[in-house]
């Protein structure tokens, strides 16, 4: 099977890597020749001579082009091969709209993390889509991290909680390795230990399935250092501060 990515930034770059470990051929088209040219280079893949000419080649079409510019360039193409879609807010029927064709469409949400080959990917699809191209569809997700199979509906809370909160993890791993700053350690020490933390927390919430709260009572011991943070943090509204940041993500989604 021939995949043929339309637009060639961040996201694709790592999808595309993922994809090397399987059997998927790999062709791209970025904004012109010579950058599709290059970055089939860096990548280890074939280019297109244009977006049209990668259509006529590609078994399924990956769009990696950025929202605001998804018109523009869907507009002036002939597609009649099914579409993937990585485009954040862009619904599978407003898809349908642009790409002026009765298409099998899936739409897929990766995060950042897609770097690492460890991105929360979120997948839905259109009534057009057999059974058999979303399973080849959940094989390429999954070659670049984990896949969840979520409601259209729910997209935009998905963005939030996968999709976002890599910059809101990151802003709190950053906080803590200031106060470690504050205390007398080194900016690079205290970001070392804290995001090892943060990782080893998050691997044995996964790998021991154990809820947080359970795994808050292991840490905390009565009249301790541990549940006097925690009483901190609540009281200056740390839990209710997180969820007012996922609600405005999740209006801001609905409103781009």
């Amino acid at each position: 099977m021939i995949i043929g990515f339309i637009g060639v930034g961040k996201m694709a770059s790592a999808i595309i890597t993922g994809l090397q470990k399987t059997e998927f051929s790999v062709i791209v088209s970025d904004s012109n020749l010579e950058n599709s040219k290059e970055k089939a280079r860096t990548l280890g893949v074939d280019f297109a001579a244009s977006h049209q000419d990668l259509i006529e080649k590609a078994d399924l079409v990956v769009l990696g082009i950025k929202p605001q510019v998804l018109p523009l360039v869907l507009t002036n193409l002939t597609i009649n091969k099914p579409i993937l879609s990585m485009a954040a807010g862009t619904s599978l029927n407003r898809l349908a709209e642009l790409s002026q064709a009765d298409l099998p469409i899936i739409r897929i949400m990766p995060n950042l993390n897609a770097q690492l080959l460890k991105s929360t990917t979120a997948i839905c699809r259109n009534d057009k889509v057999s059974d058999q191209l979303f399973e080849t569809a959940k094989q390429i997700t999954n070659s670049f991290g984990t896949t969840f199979e979520i409601a259209e509906k729910d997209f935009d809370t998905f963005t939030a909680l996968a999709g976002s909160s890599p910059a809101y993890i990151a802003l709190f791993i950053e906080a803590l390795a200031k106060a470690g700053l504050k205390y007398g350690f080194s900016k690079d020490q205290a970001l070392d230990i804290v995001s090892q933390t943060v990782l080893a927390t998050s691997q044995n919430l996964l790998l021991n399935g154990i809820s947080p709260n359970d795994f808050i009572d292991k840490v905390s011991s009565p009249g301790g250092t541990t549940i006097a943070g925690l009483l901190e943090l609540e009281r200056t509204g740390f839990t209710a501060s997180t969820i007012s940041a996922i609600d405005t993500t999740i209006e801001k989604a609905k409103n781009m």
